[in-house]
């Protein structure tokens, strides 16, 4: 007898134990919204030299976070790390508004290139809605490799002459 009551008391507690585990897996209301993740928030930046300064913080961060892939790379590429906020077994993070790494000064000089090559040249031509970006010559890489182009065969100036 006592046998028997261990048996239905393991048993009971198995399919406890599985109905907690699928409620668990289960939404609990599914009439309620899908709740979206937070977005978020940047400060307002600090040290803007050739981007708009009346950016946001999101903002900024949507053009970093395009010209990061386009020349395949990270924000330590541009930007220090933060010194003064280091939290034990998280990643570091960076210090926007330091200018100590060399490559920043590198990004800020190529953006004021394409701009320009984007205002004087590329508006000018009829037709030509896109406008020149990092990944236009970077592809994903910090140093875009170069074009190599077949040398055109050159005709001789008895070829060049009209029967």
């Amino acid at each position: 007898m006592l046998l028997g009551r261990k048996r239905r008391v393991s048993i009971l507690l198995v399919l406890t134990t599985m109905v907690v585990c699928m409620a668990g897996q289960s939404p609990q209301n599914s009439d309620a919204p899908a709740q979206e993740p937070a977005q978020r928030v940047y400060p307002a930046p600090t040290n803007l030299r050739v981007l708009p300064k009346e950016m946001t913080g999101q903002q900024v961060n949507g053009v970093m976070e395009q010209w990061g892939a386009e020349l395949g790379v990270r924000c330590s590429s541009c930007h220090g790390e933060d010194q003064d906020n280091v939290v034990p077994a998280r990643p570091r993070l960076s210090q926007f508004a330091d200018d100590s790494q060399p490559m920043k000064e590198i990004a800020r000089l190529m953006y004021t290139m394409t701009e320009q090559i984007n205002r004087d040249y590329i508006a000018k031509v009829d037709g030509s809605e896109l406008p020149v970006t990092c990944g236009t010559c970077h592809r994903g890489r910090v140093s875009p490799e170069p074009a190599f182009v077949a040398p055109v065969a050159r005709l001789s100036p008895t070829q060049m002459q009209h029967p």
